[in-house]
Formats: C-alpha cells, sequence, structure tokens
C-alpha cells in the first residue's frame, strides 16, 4: 500500500520535498495536488515507471492526451521546437497557471515519446510543485484522475482518492481537498490558436 503524506502551508519541510524528489527519481508513481485537481505523475525519463504509469492509465504513451510538468519556461523550451514570439508571450503572461499549452515537440524527444508530434506543457502554480520540480533530473509526466462515476468528474477528497489508488501508486501528497475544474487545454502549434477544452484558467 502506498504511503500517505499530508503537507499543509507554503513554508513546506525540504527533508519531505527531497524524500519525495527521491521517490519519483527511484521510479515511484505519485498522486499529488496541482492548481486544479490532484494528478497521477511519474519520472518521464524512468522506463519502469513508465509502463506502469501505462498499465494502471490504460494509455500508450505515443499518443495519449496527457502533459509534462515543467518547473520553467526555459525548461520547457528544451522540449519542443523554436518558440516564437506570440506564443512566448501566451506561456509568460499564463504560465505559472491552469493552463496545458500543446506545443510542437522538439525533434529529438527522449523514448517513448520520440514519435510524438506535439506534447502538452504545464508550469503549475502551487507550492508544492515549485518546490519539487527543480529538484527533479527531468520534468515528470501527469495524467488528471478522471472520474466518470462521480457527479463532479474529479473526486476532491484526498482520503477518498487514497482508498481507490493505494494499492496502485506507491506515495500520495495530502494538501488538502483539490478542486473539480481540469486545466484549460491551448493548442499553440497552429496559428491561430484554438481551445480544445475551457478548464479552469480563462484566456
Amino acid at each position: 500500500m502506498a504511503e500517505f503524506l499530508s503537507l499543509y502551508g507554503k513554508n513546506l519541510n525540504q527533508k519531505d520535498i527531497e524524500k519525495i524528489a527521491e521517490v519519483f527519481e527511484n521510479g515511484g508513481l505519485v498522486i499529488y495536488p496541482t492548481d486544479t485537481v490532484y494528478a497521477l505523475g511519474c519520472l518521464s525519463s524512468n522506463a519502469s515507471a513508465l509502463k506502469r504509469f501505462e498499465k494502471i492509465k490504460g494509455v500508450r504513451l505515443i499518443h495519449a492526451p496527457l502533459g509534462f510538468l515543467f518547473s520553467s519556461i526555459s525548461e520547457l523550451s528544451k522540449y519542443v521546437s523554436p518558440i516564437d514570439n506570440t506564443q512566448f508571450r501566451m506561456l509568460n503572461q499564463y504560465l505559472p497557471g491552469p493552463f496545458a499549452f500543446l506545443l510542437k515537440a522538439a525533434n529529438k524527444l527522449p523514448k517513448p515519446f520520440e514519435k510524438r508530434k506535439t506534447i502538452g506543457c504545464r508550469i503549475v502554480d502551487h507550492p508544492f510543485l515549485e518546490s519539487l520540480l527543480p529538484l527533479l533530473s527531468a520534468p515528470l509526466i501527469t495524467s488528471s484522475l478522471h472520474d466518470p462515476d462521480t457527479f463532479l468528474d474529479y473526486t476532491t477528497d484526498p482520503q477518498e482518492l487514497f482508498v481507490r489508488w493505494s494499492e496502485k501508486i506507491d506515495l500520495f501528497i495530502d494538501c488538502g481537498y483539490g478542486g473539480n475544474k481540469p486545466s484549460t487545454v491551448v493548442d499553440l502549434s497552429e496559428s491561430p490558436f484554438s481551445i480544445i477544452r475551457q478548464g479552469l484558467g480563462e484566456l
């Protein structure tokens, strides 16, 4: 069964953050809060974690609509094709925030993402992830925990989520109740841009 770790407030314990980073680096699957809903994620460079992620989510990473969590626009730029001025202004204005921006993928993405034409890019406005991501050796792969069986689509109660997922993951980060609206997905890979999914973020 997964460990349940509660983190509250903006002044997070650095030892806790380092422990969580170690779980990711060792191939762990973790559920954590974002600035929208709770999400499942793993390190994008860990092959064994990615295989578990695929199995649990029932997806193929080559095609699945998932996102990369980056710590900054500078890090993001290493994984996408060169960003033009319009794209940069959009990213700079709305990130960090509740948006996922689709951008054309760089020519040499690491396996198993090398065939993807676009990637979803998130920089999250949440103190936990702002503290964690700079410690990691690669971005996180992330996917929201959509629940078609509930009235709200996204379960907000961390205890309820933990009961449902505890046998499939290694660590659950509890930062209190989550939101019930996902990120707004904006396609910046084509001009003019288009909104693919309207979520919490407002352009």
